[in-house]
């Protein structure tokens, strides 16, 4: 493990500066779109993100079933993102994954470095926060942890926090339920789509190739919100991402050419759909466009779960069932690696024409 050149951003923001440093401050066109979160959030006009109710999915009734279904096709087509409620994880279960997750934060800097990884050797588990790889030199407000969490075979216990004590024992049964709540929705989508119930799940990996790769994002409190982002706008390239947070509000998502912010709903789990299932759809569902933003008052904490495929063992491109004359492919065949290089690259391209 090697220490980080640059400060933390934790460091920073206790370090009582008033202005942040340049590398933080937003290009001026996206500053004119970042306002107060608190705010935000509050406002009731305009579109909302949708909050879909799972207690039916899997009903003996059929009609409740394909009702549940059809909600969720609805969500997955018009926003790629919703709040999911009643997802059969339990409350007790998310309070324990949240408390384990800040006790770690709450570490000094100096033990929490114990951990950073090595993004330089392409180690990127561990404790870190974003580097400046990007033709810009922008920086993010955020620092993270980050590392694999199932299959339980594949994953490296080494690097994982051993304060709080807890950690590896509650992250492990989270990531387990969370496994089977991904199934669940890839059955659905499938079916949604017309195809067999395990298709999508088969096409990302099944159950001993489909990786979770766990991101607590840290988000200090930030002297100047106005002026930074905690993540800049992106697509996620997952299959789908299960997102917990501390009921700080934060994600935006770019819809209908405006920001939304997404509100606090009380025991939910936020489900993005990811670039590869927008892929193999050919794109009826959603990747969404999504950003975090930060504030002053509070700290925000969120932990992400990225369900991905492996890197080069599958291509990804559209399913042949949903390809027609009048609805040819819309994405080339990638493998999932191929695919992170072509954002890449787009984005460095963007970044020098800019």
């Amino acid at each position: 493990m090697v220490t980080s050149v640059l400060p933390r951003v934790e460091s920073l923001a206790s370090s009582g500066i008033q202005s942040i440093p340049k590398e933080y401050i937003r290009p001026q066109e996206e500053l004119t779109s970042i306002g107060n979160v608190f705010e935000e959030e509050k406002k009731e006009e305009g579109p909302q993100v949708p909050t879909i109710d799972l207690t039916e999915i899997e009903s003996e009734d059929k009609e409740v079933r394909e009702r549940c279904r059809q909600e969720l096709k609805k969500a997955a087509m018009e926003w790629g993102v919703m709040h999911l409620v009643n997802h059969g994880i339990s409350e007790e279960l998310m309070d324990r994954v949240r408390k384990v997750g800040q006790k770690f934060f709450e570490l000094p800097v100096e033990e929490k470095e114990k951990y950073a990884n090595d993004q330089s050797s392409g180690n990127v588990q561990g404790y870190g926060s974003k580097l400046a790889n990007n033709a810009s030199g922008q920086l993010e407000w955020e620092d993270y942890f980050f590392h694999l969490i199932f299959p339980e075979d594949k994953r490296d216990l080494s690097i994982w926090p051993k304060i709080p004590s807890e950690y590896t024992e509650v992250t492990s049964e989270y990531a387990r339920q969370l496994r089977s709540l991904a199934s669940k929705i890839l059955s659905a989508l499938s079916i949604c789509l017309g195809l067999e119930e395990g298709r999508l799940e088969k096409e990302v990996g099944g159950v001993e190739e489909l990786l979770l790769q766990l991101k607590i994002n840290y988000y200090p409190k930030c002297p100047q919100p106005e002026l930074a982002l905690g993540v800049e706008a992106h697509t996620d390239i997952s299959a789908l991402t299960f997102i917990l947070h501390n009921m700080v509000p934060g994600l935006q998502l770019f819809y209908q050419g405006k920001w939304v912010t997404a509100k606090c709903v009380p025991n939910s789990i936020i489900m993005h759909i990811g670039d590869t299932i927008e892929i193999l759809s050919n794109g009826k569902f959603k990747s969404i466009l999504h950003r975090g933003l930060v504030n002053k008052e509070k700290v925000r904490i969120s932990w992400a779960v990225f369900c991905e495929p492996p890197k080069d063992k599958i291509i990804l491109k559209p399913l042949p069932e949903t390809v027609s004359e009048t609805e040819p492919p819309l994405f080339p065949p990638r493998t999932f690696a191929q695919h992170i290089e072509h954002k890449l690259f787009r984005k460095t391209q963007d970044n020098l024409s800019n």
